[in-house]
Formats: C-alpha cells, sequence, structure tokens
C-alpha cells in the first residue's frame, strides 16, 4: 500500500547535499515528492510510495557523508495520487 509521508529533519542537514541526495534516492527506488530547506535551518520533505521504499530512502540519508540528523518529527499525510515526481523546491 502506497502511503504519504511528511518528514522534517533537524541536525546538520543544510550545506551537505541533502536535497541532492534525497532526491538522488527518491529517483533510485520509484518515490516521488518534494524536499527543500527551511530558514530555520531544518530540512522538510514530503515522499510517497510504499513504505519499504520509504524507509529504503531514510537510511540511504541518513547514511550519507557529513549528513546528521539530530532529529526527525513525521507526520503521515493524504496520498497524492496526481503526484509523478520527486523534485527539489528552493
Amino acid at each position: 500500500m502506497k502511503i504519504r509521508m511528511r518528514y522534517v529533519f533537524t541536525g546538520w542537514v543544510q550545506g551537505v547535499g541533502f536535497r541532492y541526495r534525497s532526491s538522488h534516492a527518491a529517483s533510485l527506488l520509484g518515490l516521488t515528492g518534494w524536499v527543500r530547506n527551511e530558514s530555520d535551518g531544518s530540512v522538510t520533505m514530503e515522499v510517497q510510495g510504499e513504505r519499504r521504499e520509504i524507509d529504503t530512502m531514510l537510511e540511504m540519508i541518513e547514511k550519507s557523508l557529513y549528513i546528521t540528523v539530530e532529529h526527525l518529527d513525521s507526520m503521515q499525510l493524504p496520498f497524492n495520487s496526481d503526484e509523478r515526481s520527486f523534485e527539489v523546491r528552493d
């Protein structure tokens, strides 16, 4: 079953390739959604697909060099069947 999740990452998550790595992982795993830096230094992501692939994406991001996730908030959202890609937002 496909789901949609919103995550807010805090820690060493800006200026370290977080958004690029997220986009790359999403493409490899067939996930859709978006990721953006926030003015408070956090990163917000909405991602959707199978739970297993989303969990794999999170593992890929957290294992990346230079990225240190100190805290992660999550919230399940309604699935968006119209979304077709994963984008990096400014």
